[in-house]
C-alpha cells in the first residue's frame, strides 16, 4: 500500500512539473499574431500601425520573404556534396542555421515582419527535385532531432525579434518519403503537438506548399487537404492560424478558402501586375470567402524600381506580399535566398533593392 502511494505521489509530483514546464514555456513565449478580418495584428496591435504609402494602406498587412531553407538538410549521400560551402567545400546544416539566426536582425530592421520556412525546404535548386532528401519526418511521420534543434533555435529568434514564422509543413518532391498517409497525419499530428507543446504563438500554418503540384499523398492535394487545416485547428484549439498554398496565378478551391483562417497566394507566373489584381479579385469574389487577410508568400518578380510591379499591386488591393528569390545560373553565391548553400545576408544587388524598397514602404 504505501509503495502504491509512493508511485501515486511520484507520479503527481511528475504531472505537476510537467505541467510547469508546459505554461512556462507558453507564457515566456513574446510574440503572437492574430488577424482581425483581414488584418494581422502582432500582439494585439495591427501591423505597421498608422502607416500608409502612396496613398494606400499599409497597416494590417504582413511583408514576408520566403527563406524555406533555414533548416534545410540533405542525408543523400550522392546529392550532398551538390551544396558544399565554397569555402570549406563541406555542408554543413548547422553553420547554415547559425547564419540564418544572425542574419534575422537586419531583414527585421528593414521592415520585414515575417519569413517562410518549411519542415521539407523547397528546391534547392530554385525550381525542380533532383533526388536530395530533406525532410524533418521519418517515413512514419516521427519527428528528427537534429531538424527541431535547428527549428526551435529559430522560431525562439523570431519570437525574441517580434518577428511571424509562416511554418509550412509539406514540399512536393519530398512528401513521398512519407510511408502513406498514416504517415502524413502522423507528421502532422506530432509537429503540431511539438509546437503547441513549446507554446509558439509567433506561427502562421502553411500545411503544403502549393498543395495542387505533384503530391503523391491524396491527403495532400486540393480536394482533401482542408481535412489537414481543420485538423490542425481542432488541435491547437483554433489558436494555430492554418492555411495552405496553389501553384501560381491560381485561385484556391472554394473548400480551402472556406477553411483557412487566411488565404495564401502565389505571384509565380503573373508577369503583368495587372494579373495579381485579377486574382485577389478572384478570391474576393469565391462564394466561400468572407473578410480574411490575403498574403503572397511566393512571388518570383520584382521590377521594384518601376511605377507598376506585384509587389505594388498587390498592395493596392490590401493583399501582403512575399519575396521569393534565388540563384540564377552564373550568379555568384551571395544571391538568392532559397538555393543552398544560402548566404542569409542582405548583400545582392537584388535583395538590397527589396529590403530597400519595404523599408519605404514601412517607414522602418
Amino acid at each position: 500500500m504505501k509503495k502504491s502511494k509512493k508511485i501515486i505521489t511520484y507520479i503527481l509530483a511528475l504531472l505537476i512539473t510537467l505541467s510547469h514546464i508546459f505554461s512556462y514555456a507558453q507564457n515566456s513565449r513574446k510574440t503572437i499574431i492574430s488577424t482581425k478580418g483581414d488584418k494581422f495584428y502582432i500582439n494585439n496591435q495591427i501591423t505597421y500601425k498608422g502607416r500608409s504609402w502612396n496613398n494606400h494602406k499599409i497597416e494590417g498587412l504582413l511583408f514576408n520573404s520566403r527563406m524555406v531553407q533555414g533548416i534545410f538538410d540533405d542525408t543523400n549521400p550522392i546529392t550532398r556534396d551538390n551544396f558544399k560551402y565554397p569555402d570549406t567545400q563541406i555542408w554543413d546544416p548547422e553553420r547554415n542555421t547559425i547564419e540564418f539566426i544572425n542574419a534575422m536582425p537586419d531583414w527585421k530592421s528593414y521592415g520585414l515582419l515575417a519569413f517562410t520556412l518549411n519542415l521539407q525546404g523547397g528546391s534547392p535548386l530554385g525550381y525542380g527535385n533532383h533526388g536530395w532528401i530533406n525532410t524533418a519526418y521519418d517515413s512514419l511521420g516521427n519527428l528528427k532531432k537534429d531538424y527541431l534543434n535547428r527549428l526551435e533555435h529559430i522560431l525562439n529568434k523570431a519570437d525574441d525579434l517580434g518577428m511571424i514564422v509562416i511554418l509550412g509543413y509539406f514540399y512536393f518532391g519530398q512528401d513521398e518519403q512519407l510511408k502513406d498517409e498514416q504517415a502524413v497525419l502522423n507528421a502532422v499530428d506530432n509537429i503540431t503537438n511539438w509546437i503547441l507543446k513549446n507554446g509558439y504563438s509567433n506561427i502562421l500554418i502553411e500545411i503544403n506548399n502549393e498543395c495542387d503540384i505533384r503530391y503523391d499523398h491524396n491527403i495532400l492535394q486540393p480536394e482533401n487537404v482542408s481535412k489537414l487545416i481543420k485538423r490542425v485547428q481542432k488541435m491547437s484549439d483554433n489558436k494555430l492560424l492554418v492555411s495552405t498554398s496553389f501553384k501560381g496565378n491560381k485561385v484556391p478551391t472554394e473548400n480551402v478558402i472556406a477553411s483557412s483562417d487566411f488565404i495564401l497566394l502565389h505571384g509565380n507566373g503573373i508577369n503583368n501586375p495587372s494579373g495579381i489584381t485579377t486574382l485577389i479579385e478572384k478570391v474576393k469574389r469565391a462564394d466561400t470567402y468572407n473578410k480574411k487577410p490575403i498574403l503572397f508568400n511566393e512571388d518570383d518578380h520584382y521590377d521594384f524600381n518601376k511605377e507598376h510591379n506585384n509587389l505594388n499591386a498587390a498592395i493596392e488591393s490590401y493583399a501582403s506580399w512575399g519575396y521569393f528569390d534565388f540563384r540564377r545560373e552564373d550568379e555568384n553565391y551571395e544571391s538568392g535566398f532559397q538555393s543552398v548553400p544560402v548566404d542569409w545576408k542582405i548583400n545582392s544587388d537584388r535583395k538590397k533593392q527589396f529590403f530597400s524598397k519595404i523599408k519605404e514602404i514601412t517607414g522602418y
